[in-house]
């Protein structure tokens, strides 16, 4: 009888430990705030793990982090005229790719110079606007991101945003590979070379500005930029490097916002470490191999 008994309180320790586990791991679920999170960091982790692709193999990395800052003035003149900033954000996005793309095709300046240039002077005007601005509304968010303060209406935008970029990347697609991998065989088959290339730029632009309330214009560069390096590293097929894209960025976005929860941070910078932490495994992993597989290498 007391063995029974013992038994019986065993188990229902067990079980009792085993719920308490259960409350404490789904707690972050619990609270509309993170549920909110969790799908806009998703949201925004679709486009940018399939534009981080394109942006890897085109070498536009720089062009990403370019948009990503010129951006600010905009969001502030928006502001100012009493316009939501995803106008203005956008507007400035557009006339920082478009200005960068004339002045290296009419000079002898190189691309990444040209962008050097225009990215900071207009994030430098977007400084000094902020400083000069007193309001309500904190424009920090634009810089740093306010995923736990994102409303129905920001998932709306975000969400429709995501599915035009998804859709014009399926029609485009093909199109835009070839742009990538082989310019002059786009050209001789009669693409339109310079839509293209300005469709790339301004599907980066929206998906940035999709992504400003969500990790901000600091931290958006991460989302466009780590997925497809790590996909990079993993395999040459584009398609696999897609897939592989989308897996690490959404996984990531997911992880971030709910280990903020139990280690008090914000979640777009940890949705970042979460990339690095990937990026600096796989890259372990791959150099450890190619230095094995090296002749001579016992």
């Amino acid at each position: 009888m007391g063995l029974s008994r013992l038994i019986d309180y065993g188990n229902t320790f067990c079980g009792q430990a085993t719920m308490f586990s259960l409350d404490i791991l789904l707690q972050p679920f619990t609270f509309d705030f993170m549920l909110r999170a969790t799908v806009i960091a998703l949201l925004v982790a679709i486009p940018t793990a399939i534009l981080s692709c394109f942006l890897v193999l085109k070498g536009w990395s720089l062009m990403g982090d370019a948009v990503a800052h010129a951006v600010l003035p905009g969001v502030i003149l928006a502001y100012l005229l009493g316009f939501p900033y995803i106008i203005g954000a956008f507007i400035a996005g557009m006339l920082c790719a478009i200005t960068t793309g004339f002045i290296s095709e009419n000079s002898r300046l190189k691309e990444d110079t040209v962008m050097g240039v225009v990215f900071s002077s207009m994030f430098a005007l977007g400084i000094v606007m902020m400083s000069k601005i007193e309001s309500e509304v904190h424009l920090d968010h634009i810089l740093f991101g306010d995923i736990l303060g994102i409303t129905e209406t920001d998932i709306l935008i975000t969400g429709v945003i995501t599915l035009f970029s998804l859709l014009f990347l399926i029609i485009k697609g093909k199109d835009l590979v070839l742009y990538i991998f082989d310019l002059q065989h786009a050209k001789a088959i009669g693409l339109p070379i310079r839509l293209l290339h300005y469709c790339l730029l301004a599907l980066l632009s929206i998906t940035i500005v999709s992504a400003l309330k969500a990790v901000g214009m600091i931290l958006v560069i991460a989302s466009l930029i780590a997925p497809g390096a790590i996909a990079y590293l993993i395999t040459n097929r584009f398609k696999n490097m897609i897939l592989i894209s989308l897996i690490i960025n959404s996984l990531c976005a997911v992880l971030g916002v709910y280990a903020s929860f139990f280690i008090d941070s914000a979640p777009a910078p940890t949705i970042v470490v979460m990339l690095t932490i990937v990026f600096v495994i796989v890259f372990t992993v791959k150099t450890s191999r190619n230095f094995a597989r090296q002749p001579g290498h016992l």
